[in-house]
């Protein structure tokens, strides 16, 4: 019957991930169609746009040629009207003269013929037909304005859409994930020369697979990429996964997109828990600070609480101060729902504060900076069995380093009360590795990586981070990888190391 249930139990599951698939699937289908829609509409827009401008630029260009056109038939109109009036004068004034030199053959006094020969002389000499050119100032001929739009009407004829880059293609063997940087590459299908550059956008999602169309978190573009690769840093590793795509653009469109890629970018995630704290620690999600007068403050308002519940838990309540769990925290490892029942606050002078996510299995990674003034504090890790009363260190359930600059300068390693002094300076920012199935915890410089100490040890229970503070404050970094640097660290100092043996024969 069990055996039954788990196989039926297997699927559902399978099931309901194949639903999930094929949903996911109808989605995006349906976005690339409302895409399509929407798209074509907006090219159509454009193209009778252009055209427009196209026509537009025809018509003036027309225009500006007609008005050419009869200009030059306006100049040479002119020209020849105004040497056809005077050659109409000149040939009036012509025809006088004949007609008067004519007449004049017939007078018979030679005195008076002399005259009249003499004036039809003077006249002639005078006359503007012997001046006129004969040739006109201007012809008829307008092929200088004569067109041939042949080799336009040619290019017009060749009018097509643009050339579209071809999408590239994600090689995801050549994709790297390391020190909280993601490094993609990718090649076009074939080579294009035209290309001007590339455009990459990502994504955060907790999502295996390919991106959904329906994701709580919108692309992050990367513009104006030269190469085939690029490389983003400094991330904060907060979600399981990243999807990237690519695409190129030459001078005028982009093409389409590659085939999305979904790299994992899992890393550990906590925050502090604020349920559980000493009363004196001012608790954030990434930072802790020391109050002196935070515990009368809060003592005040649980009682005020306490007051408002049963008989049965205000005398509780004169032992124990319990909180509510931290929401939406698991373990890490293969993270079954997981609820972290109340715990008694830590108290007396274990000003200590926990983080809210247990560690199972794997290798981990966090940073821990204290404030300069920060007069004492721990970090490590610890059993969630921690008692409420216990400091860092000073238990066979926690594992530390601890820093004092009250009255004497002191850095050393704790565990189980015993003792062990470094010899080295006090990094600015603590990093802490935790390798849990190899039983490993390390500290580091988390600048220069250099190797601070290194516990070597068997947890047979889950583990959480671990600190104290005294007098000034810590602020936490996390989502962060495993730095390659500790990881080759690990590799060549592991068995060389002390280690929480070295810690039984000194005592504090």
């Amino acid at each position: 019957m069990d055996s039954q249930k788990e196989a039926l139990q297997r699927i559902i599951s399978t099931l309901a991930n194949k639903n999930d698939e094929i949903q996911n699937f109808i989605d995006t289908l349906n976005h690339t169609l409302k895409g399509v829609q929407e798209n074509s509409s907006n090219i159509l827009s454009e193209l009778d746009e252009e055209f427009d401008s196209l026509y537009s630029i025809l018509d003036d260009v027309k225009e500006s040629m007609i008005n050419t056109i009869k200009q030059e038939q306006v100049h040479k109109s002119q020209e020849l009207q105004s040497q056809l009036s005077q050659c109409n004068n000149a040939l009036e004034n012509s025809e006088e003269l004949l007609e008067f030199a004519t007449r004049s053959l017939d007078i018979k006094e030679p005195e008076e013929f002399s005259k009249a020969a003499r004036q039809i002389k003077d006249r002639v000499t005078m006359a503007s037909a012997f001046r006129l050119s004969l040739k006109p100032k201007v012809s008829d001929n307008m092929t200088h304005l004569m067109v041939d739009f042949s080799q336009e009407r040619q290019m017009l004829q060749t009018l097509k859409f643009l050339p579209v880059p071809k999408a590239p293609e994600i090689d995801p063997v050549e994709c790297l994930v390391a020190d909280n940087s993601v490094t993609v590459a990718w090649r076009m299908p074939e080579e294009d020369n035209k290309i001007d550059h590339f455009i990459m956008e990502y994504r955060k999602t907790n999502f295996e697979g390919l991106p959904r169309v329906k994701d709580e978190r919108c692309w992050e573009v990367i513009d104006n990429i030269k190469g085939t690769e690029y490389t983003l840093s400094g991330l904060k590793f907060d979600s399981k996964y990243m999807n990237f795509r690519v695409r190129a653009r030459n001078k005028a469109v982009a093409g389409e997109y590659s085939d999305p890629v979904t790299l994992e970018t899992k890393a550990l995630n906590f925050s502090l828990d604020n349920s559980s704290s000493h009363l004196n620690l001012k608790v954030e999600d990434s930072c802790v600070e020391w109050d002196p007068t935070g515990g009368k403050g809060q003592e005040s308002k649980i009682k005020g609480k306490e007051n408002k519940g049963s008989v049965h838990v205000t005398s509780l309540k004169k032992h124990t101060r319990s909180g509510t769990p931290s929401p939406k925290r698991t373990s890490v490892g293969s993270r079954p729902p997981a609820v972290r029942g109340s715990r008694d606050r830590f108290t007396g002078e274990s000003y200590t504060v926990l983080g809210d996510t247990a560690i199972e299995n794997g290798q981990h990674y966090w940073e821990v900076k204290a404030q300069k003034d920060c007069k004492s504090y721990s970090v490590g890790v610890a059993y969630k069995t921690l008692g409420k009363f216990d400091q860092l260190g000073k238990t066979n359930t926690s594992w530390c380093i601890h820093v004092n600059s009250w009255l004497q300068n002191t850095f050393a390693a704790k565990h189980n009360n015993k003792v062990k002094a470094l010899d080295v300076p006090v990094p600015e920012k603590i990093g802490v590795f935790c390798d849990f199935d190899g039983g490993q915890l390390s500290f580091y410089d988390a600048h220069s990586k250099q190797l601070l100490y290194s516990f070597k040890t068997k947890f047979t229970q889950p583990v959480v981070p671990g600190f104290m503070v005294w007098c000034g404050g810590l602020s936490l970094s996390t989502g962060m990888q495993v730095p390659s640097a500790v990881r080759t660290l690990q590799k060549s100092e592991n068995g060389m190391t002390g280690s929480a043996s070295s810690l039984n024969n000194v005592t504090q």
